[in-house]
């Protein structure tokens, strides 16, 4: 089962369909950069020297079939062992970011409980009195 890629940006977090623009660290991008060199998934201006590479995520068999032809077994090896590091900080950064959504739901959640507690508690804290006393006190 094949997880889906994250833009890693906090502000955009869209899902990766078809490219990513692919940089240490992964940036986002779903299709190629415009002349102004934004990213295509948040529309934010990469400033930083073209260091970036666009990475189809659904290369075709052609691709599949040749990119790799003609390398030694090592250099093959050393390739699929950056692929998996890759995924590997991936998933890693999509963890961290999850695990930070969920403290802050927890926080939000806890503190959401307490001022409902607050609430309950001043409720009872008022003297009830029976409907009975209130309507001999109007007649």
């Amino acid at each position: 089962m094949d997880a889906d890629l994250n833009c890693n940006r906090l502000t955009c977090r869209k899902v990766l369909t078809d490219k990513a623009v692919v940089e240490p660290p992964v940036d986002c991008a779903n299709e190629l950069f415009n002349a102004a060199r934004l990213c295509p998934a948040c529309e934010t201006s990469l400033t930083e020297p073209l260091r970036e590479k666009v990475s189809t995520l659904h290369p075709s068999n052609d691709y599949k079939t040749s990119v790799l032809s003609g390398l030694t077994p090592a250099i093959v090896l050393e390739i699929c062992s950056r692929a998996i590091s890759f995924w590997q900080y991936q998933i890693h950064q999509e963890n961290s970011f999850q695990q930070a959504l969920f403290r802050n739901v927890n926080e939000k959640l806890t503190h959401t409980k307490k001022e409902l507690e607050n609430v309950v508690n001043q409720g009872w804290s008022f003297k009830l009195y029976p409907l009975s006393s209130w309507s001999t006190g109007l007649t």
